[in-house]
């Protein structure tokens, strides 16, 4: 072991001896593909390039387009290779051959490598239609290569159109941009385009992975992911950031260490923030903010990252296979997965419309940390909501009691069940026969309510009581059961049913056309038995004598309802307390019909 090691430790000596002699050449440029194989998040480029070298079927003029750092100069540079190579054309360049080595290097006089951004006249691209007029000086094809292609200017981009759509067959055009939108459509049209893709984290973090190997360099996975998702999908970006940190750190990375270096945020504190969030814990919030504001991280991009760690939340909720959706390496998906567990996607919707707000406000505000705190103690105090389905059947399960009768049992319940009380069959009855109700012969002295009929179902009660014929007809028909409930009842006899309305009342008239009057009897007979005809009469007074209608009955009930919850309200020790504290009185607001 000793031995190894000093081999290696003197190997280590030698390599630095080496490296003061020649500069240090960065990661971005050492580990620079230099093979389709290499290329990393770029596999349908590949393909497509490697198939068309094979096939024989290569265009005249090449466009790649993608965000800065995923590969489209490379891919420019391997194309040339692969089509100059002596061993070629080929699908992989042979890297061994002079060609290869002289495109690597930079130095073939057959790829002409032009900046977009430096020539972008029009003097210099008819420099370059001459120059391609030639014949290629070792290779097989001239290769142009434009990068940041969109910088040049409407003439030079005129100057080129005839030359890129009819070039010589010696010379090949690649072109390549990150805003193919600029590029005029007379261009567009002329050239095969691929877009390039971002290249996913965890490849971007596989690769790291590789190369501090390479380096023989102490990382943690974790540090590694912080680089990666500061390049933010680029390669390039990845490796300069991981540059950086081994300039910072030498050969022993640690996670703090890079924290500190980019500005990131830990994404424990994050994971910890989100916790305290979910677990209502306020002061848990407030702490996390005040160990940003401790570390000198950016408030608003604290933010910024706790609303994009809520969006992968909300899509592991939403989504039981992310797949491509989330970005992340395995650990901190596995972290979030445990949390989102018993969470509601309305809950996590609401939280993240709050950061939102606050990240715009903080924009604009002179205390960013005091919005971030507000929008963070909201999150942690929400109140979970309800969802709409269960409030809908909460209404319809009130909405059955109420029509039943049976929304409160207490004294307005009794009076609105028998303010006609009913002749009930004894149980020994056949239950077919026919039913019938008294007439309302002495109606100012109505019959006092019996003990058990606060007992008795709703089916029982609207059998044989002119409140159940009413319920019976609204349940088949609304629009007629809403008007009988203005009806007083006369009388209820096996031949006739007597329902009495004001002379000038709506109700009377609407029922009294010929089906409405047929419908009613129709259903008389099937609710009561026998052969009833229902007949309408009009009043000479309002019905004050009469038995009171359906509509009255809820009234009173509610009112009477009312009245019993004002009571329990005045009485309740909170209520009470309150009125002491504030030094006022209970009032209680009524609508216009006192309900």
């Amino acid at each position: 072991m000793n031995s190894e090691s000093g081999l290696v430790f003197g190997a280590h000596m030698s390599d630095g001896v080496k490296d003061k002699k020649k500069p240090y050449t960065v990661l971005a440029l050492k580990y620079r593909p230099q093979t389709f194989a290499d290329l990393v998040g770029q596999e349908h480029i590949c393909r497509a390039l490697t198939n068309a070298l094979a096939s024989g079927r290569v265009a005249h003029a090449f466009l790649f387009t993608g965000a800065r750092g995923v590969g489209k100069t490379s891919s420019a540079r391997i194309m040339a290779k692969a089509l100059n190579c002596e061993q070629g054309p080929s699908t992989e360049p042979c890297n061994v051959c002079s060609a290869c080595h002289e495109i690597t290097d930079g130095i073939s006089v057959d790829v002409l490598e032009i900046d977009g951004a430096s020539n972008t006249g029009v003097d210099d691209v008819r420099e370059l239609r001459d120059t391609i007029r030639y014949l290629p000086a070792r290779g097989r094809y001239k290769i142009v290569i434009i990068d940041e292609v969109h910088m040049l200017s409407t003439n030079a981009f005129n100057a080129l159109l005839k030359t890129l759509e009819e070039p010589p067959s010696h010379v090949k055009f690649i072109f390549a941009t990150t805003e193919p939108h600029k590029l005029p459509i007379t261009i567009l049209s002329r050239c095969q385009r691929y877009d390039f893709k971002r290249i996913p984290l965890k490849k971007i973090v596989a690769q790291l992975e590789h190369i501090v190997r390479e380096e023989k360099i102490s990382v943690t996975e974790t540090a590694l992911t912080m680089v990666a998702r500061k390049g933010d999908g680029s390669m390039r970006d990845s490796l300069s950031t991981l540059d950086q940190v081994l300039a910072f750190c030498g050969e022993n990375v640690l996670d703090e260490d890079v924290t500190s270096l980019l500005g990131v945020v830990d994404r424990g504190l994050l994971l910890e923030t989100s916790g305290s969030i979910f677990a209502h814990d306020a002061a848990g919030v407030l702490d996390a903010v005040r160990r940003v504001d401790a570390f000198g991280y950016n408030m608003r991009q604290f933010c910024q990252e706790l609303i994009e760690q809520f969006r992968l939340l909300a899509i592991l909720k939403a989504v039981k296979q992310p797949g491509e959706l989330i970005d992340l390496a395995d650990a901190e998906l596995a972290l979030l997965k445990e949390q989102v567990s018993p969470l509601t996607l309305d809950d996590l919707q609401r939280q993240i419309s709050l950061l939102i707000k606050a990240e715009g406000e903080m924009s604009q505000s002179s205390f960013p940390r005091l919005v971030l705190e507000m929008a963070l103690i909201r999150a942690a105090t929400m109140a979970p909501v309800i969802p709409i389905g269960d409030l809908l059947e909460r209404l319809k399960n009130l909405e059955r009691v109420i029509r039943s009768g049976e929304a409160v049992a207490g004294p307005a319940t009794r009076l609105e069940r028998e303010a006609v009380t009913p002749s009930r069959p004894t149980p020994s009855a056949p239950v077919a026969a026919p039913r019938s109700f008294p007439t309302a012969s002495s109606p100012s002295s109505p019959p006092s309510p019996s003990p058990s009929s606060a007992a008795r179902s709703s089916s029982e009660n609207s059998g044989d009581s002119w409140s159940g014929y009413v319920l019976y007809v609204k349940e088949k028909k609304a629009r007629l059961g809403a008007f009988l409930e203005h009806g007083h009842p006369i009388g209820i006899s096996p031949t006739k049913v007597e329902v009495g309305f004001p002379a000038d009342s709506f109700y009377y008239s609407s029922l009294s056309e010929p089906d409405a009057l047929a419908t009613l009897t129709s259903l008389a007979r099937e609710h009561f038995g026998g052969a009833p005809e229902l007949k309408l009469v009009k009043l000479t007074d309002s019905g004050a004598n009469l038995p009171p209608t359906v509509h009255e009955k809820k009234k009173l009930h509610s009112r009477e309802s009312l009245k019993q919850a004002e009571e329990e309200l005045k009485k309740h020790p909170l209520v009470a307390a309150a009125v002491e504290i504030f030094g006022g009185k209970l009032e209680l607001e009524r609508s216009k019909d006192g309900l």
